[in-house]
């Protein structure tokens, strides 16, 4: 049986997805049907380019990096990807691309002749030395190898220079390129063996450590795992600890709720890096509890202005998942020191985010919710949702076990209290017994949009029979939410049904997730496996671990992000759980 490494061969397709290493903010690509490779970074660097999306637009920090032999001529080559070495075939022989580290990537050349690379990239000024020389730019280049010099030329032209390298190789020599924002010349090298196995090692021993799943899992869930590893980054400016970001590709700070769902997997291996996740979000509650949207190097984001201007932040999932760090790894000084800030954060949803004091929390924006788009934000906000309470319910109960672990009785009552109190409340103000729903309210008009979150108090696990049974019925029903693709993000009997479009219609992981969880509270386990079945099927029948999924077609929404982590996350998680036979 293969090694869970080995499963990766040739399935990071680099045309799509970068090609980095855990904390690095290097993402190596190459242009599809081209010999050609280009690097990005994982960097807003809003110092240079204003927008906190701009990222997403601008140049390749290095556009075009290509491989030449003695005579300056581009070579083609035949490219494998494995997790921790790019292999290059050649007519003159094999060129590998490690990373040394974060910030510096090793290249070894072919044995005994003569060769190097040719780069393009945006520069302010080039600086040429006996063995190397530097770049300054954005993030500046130094680039240095032992070998030999028989080229080091640099032609400039306006803001753009490019350099070709060649050097006249021997058993091991390297072409050795390190960008960061202050690289020292030249840059540390060992011998290539000793860089190489060093990093074969580190993701070997990345893999070793994983739970043994079943073997039908075996290769998404080896996919899963590196992209986690991946999508992490190191600590730099706003971001305080080693973070897993949703995607590198697309994503490159961190969000308030993929975290906590980011942490769900990696207590499986190292329960302190979950931990982190959620340190990484709370260092930075604002002084009346709030917690960020998200949080990047060079900023966080508390307030957006599109669609509307409003604060911004996400659902409260931090104690949730901190509890299952917990079963997991028991570490009562963790839960000291999470816990006033999740009272906090509890707070400051009450106190913020209901308006006219009935115990019933609304939305003030959308992107609050998670759910962009959603259909059931286009009247217009403020919008009193049973999602957000149910929440709201799950904090606060797991707060009351949080307490109960601290030996702080009082405040665990006092914890059940209020959630027992609000789940009343809910089914006061948001169910309806004709739809058999919990109802979304604007300006007090009930919404008759019908989607998963008009089901979610069911997560509460404490809904009267009648009403869990009737909510169950529309999670059966073929024509809303039941099928071979499931769940669909708005019923597909719904007029704002759109298989495609992001929270309109696709089926999303973290909300199956819940759902999963929620069946098996309250014993619906055969169902709970159904859902986990067909969630596990739609993301193996697919490479790349997607943000989201058609719910006609089962195939990646057209504008969904690739390796996205927490799709990643709980398909590691619902892999283990069906190993384990959790369910059942």
């Amino acid at each position: 049986m293969k090694s869970l490494i080995d499963l990766l061969t040739d399935k990071i397709d680099i045309t799509y997805v970068p090609f980095s290493d855990r904390g690095s903010r290097l993402l190596i690509y190459q242009k599809p049907t081209q010999n050609c490779l280009y690097i990005r970074l994982a960097e807003r660097l809003t110092e240079n380019i204003s927008g906190i999306e701009s990222y997403l637009s601008r140049e390749s920090y290095l556009p075009e990096l290509i491989f030449v032999n003695g005579k300056g001529k581009k070579i083609p080559f035949e490219i494998t990807t494995k997790p921790y070495v790019l292999e290059f075939q050649t007519g003159i022989g094999k060129y590998k691309l490690v990373f040394q580290d974060t910030q510096t990537l090793c290249f070894n050349l072919p044995r005994y002749t003569k060769c190097g690379v040719r780069l393009r990239i945006n520069a302010e000024k080039c600086t040429k030395r006996a063995d190397g020389g530097e770049i300054i730019s954005i993030r500046n280049l130094v680039y240095f190898s032992q070998s030999k010099v028989i080229k080091n030329q640099i032609v400039s032209k306006k803001n753009e220079c490019e350099l070709e390298f060649i050097v006249e190789t021997g058993e091991n020599s390297v072409i050795t390129i390190c960008i960061s924002d202050s690289c020292i010349y030249p840059p540390t090298t060992e011998s290539f063996p000793e860089i190489y196995q060093a990093v074969k090692l580190r993701w070997e021993d990345w893999f070793n450590q994983l739970p043994s799943i079943k073997e039908s899992y075996r290769e998404a869930y080896a996919y899963a795992w590196w992209v986690l590893a991946n999508n992490m980054i190191c600590p730099k400016g706003n971001i305080k600890f080693e973070m897993d970001v949703p995607s590198k590709k697309s994503y490159v700070g961190i969000w308030l709720w993929d975290s906590a769902l980011h942490a769900i997997a990696l207590r499986h291996i190292d329960p302190e890096l979950a931990r982190n996740q959620i340190r990484g979000v709370l260092v930075h509650q604002q002084p009346d509890g709030m917690l960020p949207d998200a949080v990047f190097d060079d900023g966080i984001v508390t307030e957006i202005d599109r669609p509307i201007n409003g604060k911004v932040t996400k659902p409260p999932i931090l104690a949730w998942a901190a509890l299952k760090i917990h079963e997991i790894d028991i570490d009562l000084d963790f839960l000291n020191e999470i816990y006033e800030p999740l009272m906090k954060w509890n707070a400051w949803w009450f106190n913020e985010n209901d308006d006219n004091q009935d115990g019933i929390v609304q939305y003030n924006h959308p992107y609050s919710s998670g759910l962009d788009d959603s259909p059931l934000w286009d009247n217009g906000m403020p919008v009193d949702s049973p999602d957000i309470n149910t929440y709201l319910f799950i904090q606060m109960k797991s707060l009351a076990i949080i307490a109960e672990i601290l030996n702080k009785p009082s405040d665990a009552a006092f914890w059940l209290e209020r959630a027992q109190h609000l789940l009343i409340r809910m089914i006061d103000y948001f169910w309806d017994d004709k739809t058999g729903t919990f109802l979304y309210f604007y300006k007090d008009k009930a919404i008759r949009t019908l989607t998963p979150f008009n089901l979610y108090p069911l997560w509460t696990g404490e809904l009267p029979a009648n009403l869990a049974n009737r909510i169950i019925e529309h999670i059966k029903n073929p024509h809303e939410f039941y099928g071979d693709y499931m769940l669909p993000t708005v019923a597909r009997t719904d007029p704002t049904f759109d298989s495609d479009k992001m929270w309109r219609g696709p089926v999303w992981i973290n909300i199956n997730y819940f759902f999963i969880e929620a069946l098996q509270q309250i014993g619906e386990f055969d169902l709970a496996k159904v859902i986990r079945k067909k969630t596990m099927e739609i993301i193996m029948k697919n490479s790349g671990l997607h943000e989201y999924y058609n719910s006609n077609s089962g195939k990646p929404g057209k504008k969904a992000v690739p390796i996205f982590s927490w799709t990643a996350a709980l398909f590691i998680d619902l892999s283990i759980q069906a190993s384990r036979e959790v369910i059942g």
